[in-house]
């Protein structure tokens, strides 16, 4: 193996949703494993990965993610995977359990919020279980980021 394809993966993926947190507001989080095949893995430790229009939801006891889209592996023959298939993620019972009795709660949801890649190599997701803002909401925010924007140009 050359020296360029070992460094193609050694770099740090961190790959946010950052529309959720404008979107949502979180109220607990938890980090997840995400069920992958192969050529999903190798994709995800080149960052190739879109979290904009994901989703979870429960069937069954068990938590998927839908709509997460993994780009094909360049590398790969015709074995290459399904872009957009739900996946499974997965948590201790005691957490699943813990979250599926918070989801019942009307206007509640399971948002992604970030994959990453462990220090053992591993692919997890950060969910969170979060509410819909409202306009308002949204509008505090802006002004919030404003403000502070504001005041860290006067300071330099």
């Amino acid at each position: 193996m050359s020296k360029d394809t070992k460094n193609k993966f050694d770099k740090i993926i961190n790959i946010k949703n950052k529309k959720a947190s404008f979107e949502f507001e979180f109220i607990d989080t938890f980090v997840a494993g995400l069920m992958l095949s192969g050529t999903e893995i190798k994709s995800v430790r080149e960052g190739k990965v879109s979290l904009t229009e994901a989703y979870c939801y429960f069937r069954r006891g068990e938590l998927f993610v839908k709509q997460m889209h993994i780009a094909p592996y360049s590398m790969a023959t015709s074995y290459n995977h399904d872009p957009v298939r739900e996946r499974k993620l997965l948590l201790n019972k005691r957490e699943l359990e813990k979250m599926e009795a918070k989801f019942a709660e009307k206007g509640l949801s399971v948002i992604p919020v970030r994959v990453f890649i462990n220090d053992r190599g591993l692919a997890k997701m950060e969910i969170a279980l979060a509410r819909g803002k409202k306009i308002h909401d949204k509008r505090q925010d802006i002004k919030e980021k404003d403000v502070k924007r504001e005041l860290d140009r006067m300071r330099f």
